[in-house]
């Protein structure tokens, strides 16, 4: 049997508040979701302004991350290589989804969605980095 670890509200909590004080930093409008490591969501704040879509397009760059367990830009950079068949995957194709990494075991994603992709992924890794995982 393999132990992991598991993500709390508690945790899910200082995702969201690091991501968003990152993004409101910046200026930027953005959806934030959290999800566990099956991909269903824990927790998704939209800002005030944020476009209405960013909520559906945050959620399903966390689930990609967490399902793939890689960050989504690999995903987008195989489509924009040539490799279409992987549009065909059941998972979103876009930069923003990062997975939280523990022990080597995927334990969930964080996904961000609103401004430019390495954007949504760097708010996305600040939202991460305030769990202090080593």
């Amino acid at each position: 049997m393999i132990a992991c670890k598991k993500l709390t509200q508690d945790d899910v909590a200082k995702i969201l508040e690091a991501s968003l004080a990152h993004a409101k930093a910046n200026n930027w409008l953005v959806t934030v979701a959290v999800c566990d490591s099956g991909g269903y969501l824990l927790g998704l704040q939209r800002m005030d302004g944020a476009p209405v879509m960013s909520s559906i397009i945050a959620g399903d760059k966390a689930r990609a991350s967490a399902l793939s367990g890689k960050p989504t830009k690999g995903i987008e950079d195989m489509i924009n290589g040539g490799r279409v068949a992987a549009v065909n995957m059941p998972v979103v194709g876009l930069e923003g989804g990062e997975p939280i990494v523990v022990d080597g075991h995927v334990i969930g994603a964080v996904g961000v969605s609103g401004v430019k992709a390495n954007e949504d992924a760097e708010i996305a890794q600040k939202g991460i980095a305030a769990l202090n995982i080593a």
